[in-house]
């Protein structure tokens, strides 16, 4: 599983089936949400100047008022003024854990990513040899050749199998380890290259916690998680005895997985512990990491993979390393079997047959997420294509759907809410001339990048055929961790992308401090070329200003603008910066979200970064819209619909995060997602904007108007 130090900080949890460096460990339809990695580019691309028609937008009126419920005030329920009549007539698809702007856009990608799939398919025979369209078109096809499949049943992986049923010392494990990551497979922990958090310019390895086939260590533990603890094992038992296990040695094994993973879970860092950079980081030498664990020798692993790690790597945890050693010379080679067998036959189950696909999801899918039924198989296949060869899916998807005045408009949008940005920083009441400078320092060598690489990266070296499923995966898995890891000792790209054109999605990386804007998103309800500014402003405008607040937020303000991990604050203003984002906390940390279980609140730390970007970001927004009404009077003292400007800006936000979410789905983002419900998302910002309560003519006192101590302003 290649992985980064540092996740990119992205607009929502990613939808779109996305990313080129996953492990085969990953699949669409079952993975417990997680980050993106890097898609990195190599050869020259050109603009898609051949592109003759654009991404599916839905028919109507730029934003369509028959979807608002006027019976709801809008200063009391923002969220459901605006969606409530549209989410009572969209239910979720019986495929899908939720379903809201952001997921029909995904769908819309999908669906053109399958019209591609399909026609390379189709194409593959007469394409050119060894080009992306054949090698695409042969990985879709072994997908979907379910009778191959089927009669292989569980022989693909029986080579894998036969090497940890011959395992006899701690020494054969770590050998094993070592051989394993080599093949593109990961297990117990994550190795992956990354920017030097002291020096970004440079990449160096990244060894970090990893192993646990529950979402975070708190489900090991905690009494309110004892049904999906339960399940979890029975999930095992069925997983081993599908391989070919008995009933009775299943339960026995699966009995010792789970002990073995919750004593790796102990040792383990929670999703809000992980978001300090701190945690994230460990700079050692190689000898250092080997004192941490004697039993496994790094440098021997380094060897292995084809690396030279020079001055050294972050070994990220260092106490869950220490623990991962104690276990390698205490646990016995039976138990560390048993948690070897079971993950490599759970990873390889998309690829297997029917039975091992349905067992996966029956877990991951039905119980953790609640999902009633699995996505058709061309969603399944287009994920694994996507996650094998994502990038070059989306040079092709580019090609189809995505036209270059979009880029030039959006490139538009970019500068002007950047310099609202810029001069909100500049009038910031509570900050310093001296952080201010270093603030702008940051701000001037922010890179926004729009589309699509500048490079698309070379596929050669990949073998795929259009027979072995299994064996494609495999070989993609192998060549993105070497692609990966190939990186250490190189200078940082900038330019790379973390994540593929057809991603409806954004992000901001820290250590490159980019700002990055996939193609899919550029279209309604986000961006709409015939929109009103109002309409752009309050929906890409303010994806813009979110992640470009993200440098700004709890966790990217602490690295400068080279990337590095560094403080450049005076004691004075971070202690002024803390306090206003307290605030913040506190306010997220009073949500339940969930009907029926008021005792389920959103996790106002967990959720800190991704909340500061919202409220900076349609802030600066916000800005960005006055400005641009300055140039147009006539449209600044217009009605659209009935609507002003300024309320048709905030209407728009919403309906960005307008959708609806399975219960279990929602109680499992609580635990994992850094983001916050996207009802609430809908409203959090909003009601700390004196301009909501002005354009709606709100109250004091009403539910939508946060006054006083209970105000947020940062950014």
């Amino acid at each position: 599983m290649t992985q980064q130090y540092l996740k990119p900080l992205a607009l929502a949890l990613t939808i779109a089936l996305a990313g080129t460096a996953c492990s085969k460990h990953n699949d669409a339809d079952t993975a417990v949400p997680g980050g993106n990695t890097p898609s990195p580019s190599t050869t020259a691309a050109p603009a898609p100047a051949s592109a003759a028609t654009t991404a599916a937008a839905p028919a109507g009126p730029t934003f369509n008022v028959a979807d608002i419920d006027t019976s709801i005030d809008a200063c009391d329920d923002f969220n459901g003024f605006v969606n409530a009549k549209w989410v009572a007539a969209n239910p979720i698809p019986d495929d899908r854990t939720r379903w809201g702007a952001f997921d029909q856009l995904a769908e819309n990608s999908l669906n053109t990513q399958h019209e591609i799939v399909d026609a390379m398919d189709k194409g593959a025979a007469s394409a050119t040899a060894g080009s992306i369209e054949q090698k695409i078109g042969l990985l879709y096809r072994s997908g979907m050749n379910e009778d191959a499949i089927e009669k292989a049943g569980i022989e693909p992986l029986k080579p894998e199998l036969a090497k940890i049923d011959a395992l006899k010392s701690p020494q054969d494990i770590a050998d094993f380890l070592d051989a394993s990551f080599n093949d593109g497979n990961s297990y117990v922990f994550g190795f992956g290259a990354g920017a030097d958090f002291k020096n970004a310019k440079t990449q160096i390895g990244f060894a970090q916690q990893d192993g646990l086939g529950l979402p975070t260590k708190d489900y090991y533990t905690d009494p309110k998680q004892a049904d999906n603890r339960k399940a979890y094992v029975d999930y095992i038992v069925k997983t081993l005895t599908l391989a070919g296990v008995s009933d009775a040695d299943a339960k026995t094994q699966a009995d010792a997985i789970m002990k073995f993973e919750t004593q790796l879970a102990a040792a383990s860092l929670a999703p809000v512990e992980l978001r300090t950079p701190e945690n994230q980081y460990h700079f050692v030498t190689v000898a250092d990491a080997d004192k941490i664990t004697p039993h496994f020798n790094w440098e021997k692993f380094f060897a292995t993979q084809g690396v030279t790690v020079d001055k050294g790597f972050s070994l990220s945890q260092p106490k869950f390393f220490k623990e991962f050693d104690k276990m390698l010379a205490s646990t016995p080679v039976s138990t560390w079997q048993a948690y070897l067998r079971f993950h490599a036959i759970d990873g390889a189950s998309p690829y297997l047959s029917k039975a091992f696909q349905d067992n996966k999801f029956d877990f991951y899918g039905k119980t953790l997420a609640g999902q009633p039924q699995q996505k058709p198989r061309w969603k399944r296949v287009l994920g694994t294509v996507n996650s094998s060869m994502g990038e070059g899916l989306g040079q092709l998807y580019v090609a189809k759907v995505f036209k270059p005045e979009a880029k030039q408009r959006a490139n538009e949008l970019v500068d002007n809410v950047r310099n609202a940005l810029k001069a909100r920083i500049e009038k910031l009441d509570w900050m310093s001339d001296e952080t201010k400078q270093k603030a702008i320092a940051k701000w001037n060598t922010f890179l926004p990048k729009i589309g699509y690489p500048d490079k698309w990266r070379d596929w050669s070296g990949l073998d795929v055929s259009g027979e072995n499923y299994f064996g494609n995966v495999e070989a993609a898995s192998k060549f993105n961790y070497h692609y990966d890891i190939a990186k250490i000792g190189k200078p940082t790209d900038r330019l790379e992308w973390g994540m593929t054109p057809q991603t409806v999605n954004a992000y901001y990386n820290p250590t490159d401090n980019t700002i990055n804007f996939p193609a899919a998103i550029l279209q309604p309800p986000f961006f709409d070329a015939n929109g009103d500014d109002a309409i752009n402003y309050g929906g890409i405008g303010a994806v813009i200003g979110h992640e470009a607040s993200h440098g700004f937020d709890d966790e990217g303000s602490q690295f400068d603008g080279e990337g590095n991990n560094s403080n450049w604050w005076t004691a004075a203003d971070k202690k002024k910066f803390e306090e206003r984002t307290a605030k913040l906390v506190n306010q997220f940390n009073e949500y339940a979200p969930i009907k029926d279980k008021p005792d389920l609140h959103v996790n106002g730390k967990l959720t800190l970064g991704e909340n500061i970007a919202d409220l900076g970001g349609t802030a600066v927004a916000y800005d960005a819209l006055q400005e641009a009404l300055k140039k147009n009077p006539k449209e600044a003292e217009s009605k659209i619909d009935g609507y002003t400007q300024d309320q048709r800006f905030f209407l728009n936000w919403a309906r960005v995060w307008r959708g609806s979410v399975r219960e279990k789905q929602a109680m499992l983002y609580l635990n994992v997602d850094p983001h916050a419900p996207a009802s609430l998302r809908a409203m959090g910002a909003p009601s700390n904007m004196e301009s909501f309560a002005t354009a709606f003519q709100c109250k004091p006192g009403a539910k939508m108007v946060r006054a006083g101590d209970k105000q947020v302003k940062i950014w």
